[in-house]
């Protein structure tokens, strides 16, 4: 490969994909209303002459470049977040802005600008003749992903019986390549009780305040240390071998943590004791950790064995229908997932980047020392489609794609022209790497 040509004909097209990027954005497209995106990234893949477009019947986008025996797909979310509130915004967030550097709109950098360097990557193999018997490229836009991380691809590898060698995440990666990220599940648990009238509360069973024995327990399990005197160890023990045997990728991705984010009651009035509690966990998983692990470890706290069978500890699902009104039912459970470092996955990523751009990330005046002083290989903070990709199918997935992790879900949110240009070069070598 020639190197210097990829990354000439990746600048080349900066002004298509600045383009691109800035007519997919100008519509709204929340989770479950994406239809908008779709069907502009469709325009785009036939006018760039992709082998083969098809819409799933969930309304996922999956454009297809040559037709060698290998399958390697790189992943977009094409579905946003709302805006929040309208006056932390300078500037409209679905008409944006540019300039000579930026971009700015609701989803480009979470994570619409992923999907045009896949595609434009995928175009700029056939311009060099870089495509091969050896690979196929599969640029997917996958819909639900902030509803629901990781059920597109369920239905992807299940339901289109489609499973690629490996996927690259387009996620904001700022500048960096991400080998894997902690995972979460949303954990309910309900308490019983028995209401009475208030002004006798010895006659009742408030529910409230088992609720409120529990919590503390769930508290001492997210903030203890795990010594031996301990009785709620905390979650901090996973990063010990004494308890985990994977704690050397737990150290990697970081501890686990949990938290109460939502809380609910019932009462026959505002002068009566509670009759039952409910709280929603915000639960975030290091490697080690499994869904049932993590169901077990609520079960076991003393104040939730107290209240026996009073207690139940449970599992949210989504069953929300997508644009094209089909409902795919999953449990809310997003499984942690770290590729080793020695994979040839990622050693073919780091591969086509440093032949191209050294081994350091890179950025523009804005971003480059806070870029530099981070490691090239690394993990991201936040979940993405691999929960599902490589946690729940285990097919390996990395991860490097244009914008910033912090300005996902941020108001002004804006991503940079350079890194379009930069991770549609690196996409555009990478097959050819990996397949070498």
């Amino acid at each position: 490969m020639d190197y210097n040509k990829i990354k000439t004909a990746a600048e080349n097209y900066k002004a298509d994909m600045t383009r691109f990027l800035r007519e997919i954005v100008k519509n709204p497209g929340e989770s479950c209303d994406e239809k908008a995106h779709i069907t502009r990234i469709a325009q785009e893949m036939k006018a760039l002459e992709f082998d083969k477009v098809e819409i799933d019947p969930m309304g996922n986008i999956l454009g297809f470049m040559g037709t060698g025996e290998t399958l390697i797909a790189f992943d977009a979310h094409i579905d946003t977040v709302g805006v929040g509130n309208r006056d932390n915004w300078s500037f409209d967030p679905y008409e944006g802005y540019e300039n000579a550097e930026e971009i700015g709109g609701r989803g480009v950098s979470d994570q619409c600008g992923g999907l045009l360097s896949a595609v434009y990557g995928a175009r700029i193999m056939k311009d060099l003749g870089l495509l091969s018997d050896k690979y196929t490229v599969l640029v997917t836009g996958t819909v639900q992903e902030e509803d629901c991380d990781g059920l597109c691809w369920q239905y992807i590898i299940k339901e289109d019986n489609i499973r690629p060698e490996f996927v690259v995440s387009t996620e904001p990666t700022d500048g960096g390549i991400y080998r894997g990220q902690r995972g979460r599940m949303e954990i309910r648990v309900d308490v019983k009780g028995v209401s009475c009238h208030g002004s006798a509360p010895e006659r009742g069973d408030n529910a409230i305040y088992k609720m409120a024995d529990i919590l503390q327990d769930i508290r001492a399990l997210n903030e203890n240390d795990a010594t031996d005197q301990t009785e709620v160890k905390g979650l901090v023990k996973m990063l010990d071998e004494k308890y985990n045997p994977q704690w050397k990728e737990a150290r990697f991705l970081g501890r686990g943590t949990v938290t109460a984010s939502e809380i609910f009651f019932t009462s026959p009035s505002r002068y009566a004791v509670a009759d039952s509690c409910a709280v929603s966990l915000d639960r975030r998983m290091t490697a080690g950790e499994t869904w049932e692990s993590c169901l077990d470890e609520i079960r076991a706290l003393p104040a939730v064995k107290k209240y026996g069978d009073d207690v139940t500890v449970s599992m949210y699902n989504y069953e929300r229908a997508s644009y094209t009104n089909l409902v795919y039912p999953i449990e809310r459970y997003f499984p942690t997932w770290v590729i080793p470092e020695d994979h040839k996955v990622t050693k073919s990523l780091e591969e086509a980047y440093k032949n191209m751009f050294g081994s350091e990330r890179i950025g523009n005046a804005e971003t480059e020392a806070m870029r530099k002083a981070r490691p090239l290989t690394d993990k991201w903070t936040f979940s993405t489609n691999g929960v599902t990709i490589m946690g729940r199918n285990g097919i390996p997935c990395i991860g490097f794609g244009p914008g910033a992790e912090a300005q996902a879900h941020a108001p002004n949110e804006k991503t940079w022209k350079q890194d379009l240009v930069t991770c549609a070069a690196v996409y555009a070598a990478l097959p050819t790497v990996y397949c070498k």
